[in-house]
C-alpha cells in the first residue's frame, strides 16, 4: 500500500526509469515490508515548472512525496531518504538538480487509510503488520 509519487522533468529514458522504480521499491520494501507499492511519476517540461517565482530559469528540482503508514525506526526512515535519493539522482543525472531532491514523508496511522471498502485499522493483518513492523 506505500504510494510514491515522483514530480520531476520530463525527458528520463526508459531503462533509467525502470532501474529508478525497482530501486526505489526496493527502498521501500526493505523499510515497511508491506506488499503492494506504487510508484507514480509526474513528469513536466521546465516551462511548467516555477521555482522561487521564476519559470525555466534553472534544472527542476525533484520532489518526492511518500504517503505511507506509520513508520517509528528513523533510521529505517533515513536509509530509505537516501537510497530513494540516490535512485532520483541517478535516474535524472543531467536532466534535474538532484542535488536538492526534496523527499517529504507522509506517515498515516491505519484508522486514517482505506482499503477495499474498509479502514485499514479494521484489518486484522494489516494491524498485525504495522505492530511488527513498529516493535522489531
Amino acid at each position: 500500500m506505500p504510494q510514491i509519487l515522483i514530480e520531476a522533468p520530463q525527458g528520463i529514458g526508459d531503462e533509467a526509469k525502470l532501474q529508478m522504480v525497482r530501486e526505489i521499491t526496493a527502498a521501500v520494501d526493505e523499510a515497511f515490508r508491506v506488499p503492494d507499492v506504487r510508484v507514480w511519476l509526474r513528469e513536466y517540461p521546465p516551462g511548467s515548472v516555477a521555482q522561487d517565482g521564476r519559470i525555466g530559469a534553472e534544472p527542476i528540482r525533484p520532489l518526492v512525496f511518500l504517503e505511507v503508514p506509520e513508520l517509528d525506526d528513523i533510521d529505517a526512515r533515513r536509509a530509505m531518504s537516501n537510497r530513494i535519493s540516490a535512485a532520483i539522482a541517478a535516474g535524472y543525472e543531467g536532466l534535474a538538480n538532484t542535488a536538492e531532491t526534496l523527499v517529504l514523508m507522509n506517515h498515516y496511522p491505519l484508522e486514517y487509510a482505506g482499503f477495499g471498502g474498509r479502514l485499514l485499522s479494521d484489518d486484522p493483518d494489516a494491524v498485525e503488520a504495522m505492530r511488527q513492523l513498529n516493535h522489531r
